[in-house]
């Protein structure tokens, strides 16, 4: 990448470590299912300005999420991708609508408990799990993504629910989050982001990404459903357990 193009706000060396952590994030999410692309937000959010960090983060998960869904294409479930992508639509159509500031600790505790109880507690019902419980799922979380830019964890541990097998859970909430990020680009476009400004280290970031999530694959291989299993809810549960901790210090709760 031609460190000349990058925007006035972020430095070459800053550039260089981000393009680093997007091939080990990516690597943590092919390999495990899930925890890379909150990582990714975290670390981006200690030197992006704030307007870039959740636009510039969903396209850069937009392609590495599409170059995961590519590579793993022939495990993908494709019930599920129908009945996830009218949800889509209806949420992020409904969020470019209101554009609301909703108070961050009410997201960030509402996804923590829903991902806590997905991984720890009694299965969903069947009918949870059928085309209208994932059409509610996809347009509550896809709402919820245009403000927080942090519901991957959530659609991870529902698509678990649906599927034990590792390849496909990680290929369906690959292909889940490449259409959730899709419609980011018109939202905050409309909005006044300027995305030419970051288009060249977008870029870079998604073919470093997806480096990374070719690497993870191939440590996928090694690992059983069990073990794979255990590992996703682990992931999961910290990243819920850290969403509380910012819910509490956003709410004043300490």
């Amino acid at each position: 990448m031609d460190l000349t193009l990058l925007p006035e706000s972020l430095s070459p060396l800053v550039a260089v470590f981000l393009l680093a952590c997007s091939i080990v994030t990516s690597m943590i999410t092919a390999s495990l299912g899930a925890g890379g692309g909150v990582l990714l937000l975290v670390l981006m959010a200690s030197w992006l300005p704030p307007a870039a960090i959740i636009p510039v983060h969903g396209m850069i998960q937009l392609g590495s999420n599409g170059g995961r869904a590519i590579l793993t294409r022939n495990h993908i479930d494709w019930k599920v991708i129908a009945a996830f992508a009218p949800g889509v639509l209806v949420g992020a159509g409904l969020g470019a609508w209101l554009l609301v500031d909703l108070p961050s600790h009410v997201w960030q505790t509402t996804i923590a408990v829903f991902v806590l109880y997905l991984c720890w507690g009694p299965p969903l019902p069947k009918g949870s799990l059928g085309g209208g419980g994932v059409f509610l799922a996809s347009g509550l979380t896809s709402f919820i993504s245009l403000f927080v830019g942090a519901t991957g964890p959530l659609v991870a541990a529902f698509i678990k629910q649906i599927h034990q097998d590792r390849f496909r859970t990680v290929s369906t909430f690959a292909t889940a989050m490449t259409l959730q990020h899709a419609p980011k680009a018109l939202v905050f476009s409309v909005a006044g982001f300027v995305f030419p400004d970051w288009l060249p280290f977008i870029a870079a970031m998604i073919v470093a990404g997806f480096a990374g999530t070719w690497l993870g694959l191939h440590l996928l291989k090694t690992l059983s459903n069990r073990w794979f299993n255990k590992a996703f809810n682990l992931i999961l549960t910290a990243l819920a357990l850290r969403l509380l901790w910012l819910a509490g210090g956003s709410a004043g709760w300490w």
